[in-house]
C-alpha cells in the first residue's frame, strides 16, 4: 500500500501533465520538494535506443536528490519487440511502450523524449541499424533534443567505442549522441531547426559504465578509474519512505509489456560513470562542478532566487499556503525573464506550486469520452480554493470549441464554484491520434514533418481549459486538458483523454485471412457509429481477381456507439494469390476508411488510435495432415488463430491439466513462444509432453531465451542448449541441409520461394548445441557471419517427433507470409 501511495505522490511532484488520468492532489512535503527543483536550474540528458534501456536507478537519482531537470532520449518506441501482456505488436506495441516509459518518468521523476528512429528488430550492427534508421535524420533528432532540452551533462547508456559488442541500435545510440555532442552548439548544422530553438552546447558527456561493460568484477576493480565519477544511487529519502532504488524499481517495474517487474534495494548501490567529452569535475561527487544551478545563472534571476530560497527554508508544512504571496511575487519577476527557455520552464513549474499549496483545484469535464468533427460536446467545470488565500476567478476559456465566460467571482475559502457550458468541435478538427502514425513510414523511420511534434512522447491534446485567476493581486493563466470522468462501480473515479473520433469506423477482426486450396468466405465488417443517426454505404475494395458480392450494401445506426456487423462474401482466385480488402464508408459524398483501436490497460492511460483499415487476403497452396492442434500459449502470439485459418481444429491447453491421459488425442502440441520462460508449471509438466511424444505425438517448440529458463535439463528429448545466435536479415539465403527430410517435402514441397517476402527477421535464439540425435534442418547467416545451423531441428523420439524452431513464426503469420504456413503445417504432419 506504502509503493502505491508512493507512485501517486511522484507523479505529483514533477510538472508533467498527465493525460486522462487523476489530478495532482499533493500534500506539504511533495511541495516542498518541488520547491526544491524549482530552485535548481540544471538538466541531465540520458541516451539510449529502446524503452527499457534506461538506468532507472540514475534517472531517479539525477531527478530525486540531485534535483535536476531530468529526461531519457529513447531513440525508438520499442515497436519491434515481443508483447507480453496481450497481442498488440508492432505500432500498437509502440504505443504502449510510449506509455509505460512516461508512467516510468512519472514514477522516477524524469521526463520523455523520443526521436523518429523505429525499431525494426535486432541489428548486429551500427552500420546496418544507421542505414535502415536515415543517420542523417536521427542524427538531427538527437541534435532537436539537445538543443530543445539544452542539458548541461548528457549520460550515454551505451559505449561508442565498442560496435558490433552489443545491439546494433544500442551502439548507434551512443554514436549519434557523441557526434551530436560536437556539433549541436554549430548554427550552421540542420539549421531549419533554428526557426523554433536554439544552438545549445552541453558542458560534459559521459558513458554510463559499470563491472559488466569489463567482462567481470575482477576486471574492473583493476581497471583505472581516473575518469569515472561514482555516485551512491541506494540513497534513502526519509520524506518519501524509500530508498533511491526503491523509486527505481518501481520505475523499471512499469515495463510490463516486456516483462520487467523489479524489486526494490535497499542500501548502498554503486553507480560509474565515465568521462568522454567535456572537463572531469575536480570534485567527482559532483556532476555539475563549475556550472551555475542557481537562479543566478540567468539575466535577472537572482531576485527570483533570493525569493525562492526563502519561501523554500521557511516553508510552513502545516500552512503550505502561507508562501503564496511571496510565490506569486517570483512568479511576476519569472514572466520578466529574458531567457525563454528557463521562463517557460519554471513558469509551469511555479504554477503547479501555486496551486498545490493554496489547494486550488480546477477541472473541466465532458460528458462523454469521445465525440465527432462538428458534434456539441457539454463541459462541466469546478472552481475550488481551499485556502485562505485572497482569490477570484476572472475568466474560463475553452478557445476551441468557442467557450468564453467572464464570470469575475471571488474564490471563497472550500467553497465549490461549478459551471456547465456547451460548445461545439469545429469540422477541420485533427482526429485525437498518436502523432507519429498519420502517415505511413518506413521500415527504420517514422513519417513526421512538423518539426514542432519531432521528439514529443505523445499528442498534446488541444482541447483546453484555461482559468484566469487572480491571487492576491496577481493575474495568472492555469492550463488543464478537458477530459472524461467517471465512476467504475470497482475502480472508483476514472479519467480518460476526451478524443475527437472519425463519424464512423470499420474493422476486420482478422488482419490476415487465409483461403487454404481455394473456396469463399464470409468477410464480416463492424461498423461502429461515432454519433447517432447515422446512414451510409458500405463497400468492400479488393484485390484483382477476387470477386466481392455484394458489391455493396446500405446501413442506418441509430445510437451513438452503436455497432453492426455487415457480411460480405469473397471468393480468391484459382491460383496463389494476395493482396488487401478495406471496407470503405460513403455518408453524404464522404468517404471513411478508419479504423479506431482502443488500447486499455490499467497501467498506462487509455489510448485510442486511428489508422487505415485493411486485411490481408492471401489465396495458399497448401496441403495438411492431422487436424486435432493443442496449443499452450507463451508470451503472447497469434499463431492459434493462423492455425485455424488454415482449417486446423486448436484447442489451448491450460498447463495445470497436463497429463498423460489429457493430451495423447492431439495430432501434434504447439509450444508458444518464451512459453519456458514464463510458466512456471511446464518444469513439472514437461516429462508428460516427452512421454507424448514418445508415444507418437509430434511436439513442436517455438523459440525461448536461455535467459530465466524454467527448465534446464531436459527441454528436449536429447541434449539441447539455446544460445543468443539469430538472423536478423529476413532475406538471408536460406540453405537446405538435409533436402531429403520429410518436414521439408511432406505434405509441401518446401523451396526457396517459401522463404521470400519474410519480415524482421529470419528467426532468433537458435540452439547452437545439441546432440546427433536432432537433424539440422536449415541454416542462414548474416553477412560477415557463420552459418547458424539451428533454425530448425528435428528428432525422432519413441514413435513420435519432437521439433525445435527459432524461426519467427510469430511474426511472418501477422504478416501473411504463404511460406511460413506451408513450413508450419509440414511441422504438424510430421509422421502424420
Amino acid at each position: 500500500m506504502r509503493k502505491l501511495f508512493f507512485v501517486a505522490c511522484i507523479q505529483i511532484l514533477f510538472p508533467f501533465l498527465i493525460q486522462g488520468q487523476q489530478p495532482k492532489k499533493p500534500n506539504a512535503s511533495e511541495i516542498h520538494q518541488a520547491l526544491q527543483k524549482l530552485n535548481f536550474l540544471g538538466s541531465v540528458l540520458y541516451v539510449a535506443a529502446h524503452p527499457d534501456d534506461e538506468n532507472t536507478r540514475l534517472i531517479s537519482y539525477m531527478a530525486n536528490h540531485t534535483k535536476a531537470r531530468t529526461a531519457y532520449l529513447s531513440l525508438t518506441r520499442g515497436d519491434g519487440g515481443q508483447n507480453l501482456i496481450g497481442p498488440e505488436i508492432r505500432e500498437q506495441l509502440g504505443v504502449i511502450r510510449t506509455q509505460e516509459l512516461l508512467a516510468a518518468r512519472r514514477t522516477d521523476g524524469g521526463e520523455q523524449l523520443f526521436t523518429r528512429a523505429n525499431d525494426f528488430g535486432y541489428s548486429k550492427h551500427p552500420d546496418e541499424t544507421l542505414s535502415i534508421w536515415d543517420k542523417k535524420e536521427v542524427l538531427g533528432d538527437v541534435i532537436w533534443a539537445i538543443r530543445k532540452f539544452r542539458p548541461d551533462v548528457i549520460i550515454n547508456r551505451f559505449d561508442h567505442r565498442t560496435p558490433g559488442s552489443t545491439h546494433g541500435h544500442h551502439t548507434s545510440s551512443a554514436i549519434l549522441s557523441t557526434e551530436a555532442f560536437d556539433i549541436s552548439a554549430n548554427d550552421n548544422i540542420y539549421p531549419e531547426q533554428l526557426k523554433y530553438t536554439k544552438t545549445w552546447q552541453p558542458k560534459r558527456l559521459f558513458f554510463n559504465t559499470s563491472w559488466w561493460f569489463y567482462g567481470s568484477k575482477e576486471n574492473f576493480e583493476k581497471a583505472d578509474k581516473t575518469k569515472l565519477l561514482e555516485f551512491d544511487t541506494g540513497v534513502y529519502y526519509p520524506s518519501l519512505g524509500l530508498s533511491n532504488s526503491e523509486i527505481a524499481s518501481l520505475s523499471r517495474s512499469q515495463h510490463k509489456s516486456q516483462g520487467f517487474g523489479s524489486t526494490g534495494n535497499r542500501g548502498k548501490e554503486s553507480e560509474y560513470i565515465e568521462l568522454i567529452k567535456g572537463e572531469l569535475p575536480k570534485d567527482k561527487t559532483n556532476i555539475f562542478e563549475g556550472i551555475d544551478t542557481s537562479w543566478n545563472r540567468i539575466k535577472n534571476g537572482k531576485a527570483i532566487g533570493d525569493i525562492l530560497l526563502q519561501v523554500e527554508n521557511y516553508f510552513d508544512f502545516k500552512n503550505p499556503s502561507a508562501s503564496i504571496p511571496e510565490l506569486v511575487k517570483a512568479y511576476q519577476l519569472i514572466q520578466q525573464l529574458d531567457d525563454e527557455h528557463w521562463k517557460k520552464i519554471k513558469s509551469k513549474e511555479i504554477v503547479e506550486i501555486i496551486a498545490s499549496a493554496s489547494g486550488l483545484y480546477l477541472e473541466a469535464v465532458t460528458t462523454d469520452a469521445n465525440t465527432t468533427k462538428g458534434s456539441e460536446v457539454s463541459i462541466k467545470v469546478e472552481a475550488i480554493n481551499r485556502s485562505n488565500s485572497n482569490m477570484s476567478l476572472e475568466s474560463i476559456k475553452i478557445s476551441e470549441i468557442g467557450i468564453n465566460d467572464l464570470p469575475k467571482i471571488s474564490l471563497e475559502n472550500n467553497t465549490s464554484n461549478t459551471f456547465e457550458y456547451k460548445g461545439s468541435i469545429p469540422n477541420d478538427f485533427e482526429y485525437t491520434n498518436a502523432y507519429w502514425l498519420n502517415k505511413k513510414g518506413s521500415l527504420g523511420m517514422y513519417n513526421v514533418t512538423d518539426q514542432k511534434l519531432i521528439g514529443k512522447p505523445e499528442t498534446e491534446h488541444k482541447i483546453k481549459a484555461v482559468f484566469t485567476v487572480t491571487i492576491e493581486g496577481v493575474t495568472i493563466p492555469f492550463t488543464k486538458a478537458v477530459v472524461y470522468k467517471t465512476n467504475d462501480p470497482v475502480k472508483g473515479e476514472v479519467y480518460k483523454p476526451f478524443e475527437i473520433i472519425p463519424l464512423i469506423s470499420a474493422s476486420i477482426k482478422d488482419k490476415v485471412i487465409i483461403y487454404a486450396n481455394g473456396a469463399s468466405k464470409q468477410i464480416p465488417v463492424k461498423i461502429k457509429a461515432g454519433k447517432s443517426n447515422i446512414t451510409g454505404t458500405i463497400t468492400l475494395t479488393h484485390p484483382e481477381g477476387w470477386q466481392i458480392t455484394p458489391a455493396s450494401l446500405d446501413f442506418k445506426l441509430s445510437q451513438k456507439g452503436e455497432e453492426k456487423i455487415v457480411v460480405f462474401q469473397l471468393t480468391s482466385p484459382e491460383n496463389q494469390s494476395e493482396g488487401y480488402i478495406s471496407p470503405e464508408i460513403k455518408i453524404n459524398n464522404e468517404i471513411y476508411s478508419s479504423e479506431v483501436i482502443t488500447i486499455d490497460y490499467d497501467h498506462i492511460p487509455y489510448q485510442t488510435i486511428i489508422v487505415p483499415s485493411e486485411t490481408k487476403v492471401v489465396r495458399l497452396d497448401i496441403k495438411k495432415k492431422g487436424q486435432n492442434i493443442g496449443y499452450i500459449e507463451g508470451a503472447g502470439d497469434v499463431v492459434p488463430e493462423s492455425l485455424r485459418q488454415i482449417g486446423y481444429n486448436v484447442n489451448n491447453i491450460d498447463p495445470e491439466s497436463i497429463t498423460t491421459e489429457n493430451i495423447k488425442s492431439y495430432d501434434a502440441i504447439v509450444v508458444g513462444i518464451r512459453a519456458y520462460n514464463t510458466i512456471d508449471q511446464l518444469k513439472f509438466k514437461q516429462q508428460y509432453l516427452l512421454e507424448y511424444v514418445k508415444n507418437g505425438g509430434n511436439l513442436l517448440i517455438q523459440y525461448n531465451t536461455n535467459h530465466r529458463l524454467k527448465i534446464t535439463n531436459n527441454l528436449g528429448p536429447y541434449p539441447l542448449k539455446l544460445s543468443r545466435d539469430r538472423v536478423t536479415d529476413e532475406n538471408a539465403k536460406i540453405n537446405f541441409l538435409s533436402p531429403e527430410h520429410p518436414v521439408l517435402n511432406t505434405p509441401n514441397k518446401i523451396t526457396d520461394k517459401d522463404f521470400n517476402g519474410w519480415v524482421q527477421e529470419r528467426g532468433l535464439y537458435f540452439p547452437n548445441e545439441w546432440s546427433k540425435d536432432y537433424t539440422p534442418i536449415l541454416s542462414a547467416k548474416d553477412a560477415g557471419e557463420t552459418e547458424k545451423k539451428g533454425a530448425l531441428l528435428v528428432a525422432k523420439y519413441g514413435k513420435g517427433y519432437y521439433i525445435y524452431t527459432g524461426l519467427s513464426f510469430f511474426r511472418e503469420f501477422p504478416a501473411g507470409v504463404s511460406g511460413a504456413y506451408r513450413i508450419f503445417a509440414n511441422m504438424i504432419s510430421l509422421g502424420k
